[in-house]
């Protein structure tokens, strides 16, 4: 059972990896791999480093920190809008009713806490969320392909 749970979320999370690469290419135009090369040279290291952490404890933070991401990005943009807590001005996106059920943000907040220890105030909060579901999503995909699993059609 524990497997055929495994097998669903690695199928949906690259549903969702197919699906948000189009919107990339399409949108993506100012973005670029190494952004941080020369500002904080370690920041994705230190995210992976991190993330790998988490995920060895609990493997389905990756569909979670991946859920967390598209949440953010689908109300206005990628802007870890969903990051902030509400003030007394006015309530926060991640107290909205469907993002009640979101999780992973102990998580962020250990790779940003991370990040800036070696390079204070350069990655901004935005990029660590893409990181961090980004380096989940990978690493849950890499384990996938040292087992056996089946799919609705076909086993591998």
């Amino acid at each position: 059972m524990a497997v055929q749970k495994r097998v669903v979320s690695i199928f949906l999370i690259q549903l969702v990896l197919l699906a948000v690469s189009g919107f990339n290419r399409v949108n993506g135009a100012g973005l670029r791999t190494g952004y941080y090369d020369e500002s904080c040279p370690d920041a994705e290291t230190i995210a992976l480093k991190t993330i790998r952490k988490a995920i060895s404890k609990d493997v389905t933070l990756a569909a979670a920190l991946l859920r967390l991401h598209f949440h953010d990005c689908f109300v206005r943009g990628c802007e870890a809008s969903v990051l902030l807590n509400a003030t007394k001005e006015g309530g926060a996106e991640k107290d909205g009713f469907l993002n009640l059920s979101l999780r992973g943000f102990d998580v962020i907040d250990d790779v940003k806490s991370a990040i800036e220890k070696s390079c204070p105030g350069v990655v901004s909060c935005a990029d660590i969320l893409a990181l961090a579901a980004r380096d989940a999503v990978q690493l849950v995909l890499f384990q996938a392909h040292l087992w056996n699993y089946c799919t609705f059609y076909v086993c591998f």
